[in-house]
């Protein structure tokens, strides 16, 4: 009886172990593309035009609401600690307080929202919208944040710090509903 019940326990720690190893995979693995993203850069004043926010929504559809935030705190956390995974290779806590702060910090909130709406239901429509509201998201924190840079002037800052961003964003999303699109059929979240 004591065999068999540790036995019951050896196999449940082996499967345990293999589930957490596969979600720490997929989570490092959108951690690590997020920073490659980030380097894919048009340095524009304020804040660079870059292809973060495609794989910050594309983790959160991947990964779901929990795995995909995790994702993108660990990105956080490696650009602040001082491994240069920001745009145009930038790093450290100056960085939060700096113009791309706001849009940094929103990053988490963005793939939650994507993967949280995509549970709840994964159709066309859904699928879009939520990468909508999560892009509309970080550009609105984005703004907010960067209102403290024009002198409190929100106007010029969402124009500055989201009008800008408005065609660059639809090129974005369209190539992450795509790619999900495609891809969910066999991968419908990340790890199988």
């Amino acid at each position: 009886m004591l065999v068999n019940e540790i036995s019951k326990s050896n196999k449940l720690m082996k499967y345990f172990s293999y589930a957490i190893s596969k979600d720490l995979f997929w989570i490092l693995a959108f951690t690590t593309l997020t920073a490659f993203a980030a380097q894919v850069s048009v340095p524009v004043q304020p804040v660079p035009f870059t292809l973060q926010t495609m794989l910050v929504i594309l983790s959160g559809a991947f990964l779901g609401s929990r795995n995909g935030a995790i994702s993108q705190i660990i990105y956080l956390f490696v650009g602040i600690i001082g491994i240069p995974v920001f745009a145009n290779m930038s790093f450290g806590l100056p960085i939060l307080f700096g113009p791309t702060g706001g849009y940094l910090l929103s990053f988490p909130i963005a793939a939650f929202i994507v993967g949280f709406i995509i549970e709840r239901k994964r159709n066309l429509f859904t699928i879009i919208s939520s990468m909508v509201l999560a892009s509309l998201i970080v550009l609105i924190i984005g703004a907010a944040y960067l209102t403290t840079f024009y002198s409190g002037n929100f106007k010029q800052a969402f124009f500055a710090g989201a009008i800008i961003f408005s065609v660059w964003d639809l090129i974005k999303i369209s190539a992450a509903v795509s790619m999900y699109h495609s891809f969910s059929k066999k991968y419908p979240k990340l790890p199988k």
